[in-house]
């Protein structure tokens, strides 16, 4: 069985919304335009890359990533990797070793797999519907010191169960991001 990773830049107020730019969200680019850059609270992103099986996305972050993520050679281990989209719309993927899948009832199938881990970028709606229907094993979180107010959030359903998590990695780097692994308990 696979384990499935949800690994997000998240602001203090839990926002994930934009964190690179390119968006009509107001504070897109709040990543990099509002936090000084350190080059440390980047490893866990390499670190996914190696161990990573595949990536797992939604519709509006395939719409984000694929035109962009193919030409970035520090994406070249996401790129050779199988992607996973969830959407009931798309229908000709063009980015290279693209899988659409219908429903979350796939992507538990496709955990039953042989293979690394699962790793959902972005995709705040398919982060929340992973969440709720027990799909989700592990959170990798870079928590910048920011409050943004609005915007997508990672942990924004209000009939959200209850879930506990434990703490099993964390770092807090000069710049004042803080990496927070959690392992989800069952």
């Amino acid at each position: 069985m696979r384990s499935l990773i949800v690994t997000e830049f998240m602001s203090l107020d839990g926002v994930i919304d934009s964190p690179g730019g390119g968006d009509e969200y107001p504070h897109a680019g709040w990543t990099v335009k509002d936090v000084q850059l350190d080059e440390a609270a980047s490893e866990i992103k390499g670190r996914e890359q190696e161990e990573a099986g595949a990536m797992l996305i939604g519709r509006v972050s395939y719409d984000a990533f694929a035109p962009v993520w193919p030409t970035m050679a520090e994406f070249a281990e996401y790129n050779a990797m199988p992607k996973y989209v969830v959407s009931s719309t798309l229908r000709d993927p063009q980015w290279q070793n693209t899988t659409v899948l219908r429903s979350l009832d796939e992507v538990a199938e496709l955990k039953q797999g042989d293979g690394g881990a699962i790793l959902v970028h972005g995709s705040a709606t398919l982060a929340q519907g992973l969440a709720a229907a027990g799909l989700v094993d592990r959170y990798h979180l870079l928590i910048f010191p920011i409050l943004l107010g609005g915007g997508k959030r990672l942990f924004a359903t209000e009939d959200a169960d209850k879930q506990k998590l434990t703490l099993v990695e964390h770092t807090t780097y000069a710049n004042g991001v803080q990496l927070a692994v959690y392992d989800v308990v069952r």
